[in-house]
């Protein structure tokens, strides 16, 4: 695997994380969201990855890295972003709210800030080692060329 790739694998999964950031705010930013476009409250929204074009499984590996002159590891992408149907919506009284049903009660988006927030910070973690990486990948870089001079 040439250093160029592994830079590559390292930009794939930033890019991946920096997503996972972005709907991790969107949920945030609709946590109190009562009423979408549909008429329901806003459902949370989970990002989906899986591995980038990847034919080799682990048994095979290394079988595989000697006969092709790489690594089976491509990177990562986005799949989708699946609405979150597991957790149910916050039940609150409110009679006053305009989106109270007869009762008096307003179902609130399934978002909890805490996970969220959690979420966000695994996402940042993951995405900091991706720039580690990246970052010792061009010292690599550096100094090879150092040498070879």
């Amino acid at each position: 695997m040439g250093i160029f790739r592994s830079m590559e694998i390292c930009a794939s999964g930033m890019t991946a994380q920096r997503y996972r950031m972005d709907v991790i705010s969107q949920n945030l930013a609709n946590e109190d969201t009562t009423r979408t476009a549909d008429g329901t409250p806003y459902r949370r929204r989970l990002v989906v990855f899986e591995e980038k074009n990847e034919p080799y499984t682990f048994a095979n590996w290394f079988t595989a890295a000697q006969q092709t002159g790489r690594s089976a590891g491509q990177g990562v992408r986005v799949t989708s972003v699946e609405e979150d149907y597991k957790t149910d919506f916050k039940v609150v009284y409110d009679p006053k709210h305009p989106d109270a049903d007869e009762e008096g009660y307003v179902q609130y988006p399934n978002v909890d800030r805490e996970q969220e927030l959690v979420d966000m910070l695994a996402a940042l973690r993951a995405y900091e080692a991706n720039v580690t990486a990246m970052n010792n990948f061009k010292n690599m870089a550096t100094k090879a060329l150092e040498i070879a001079r």
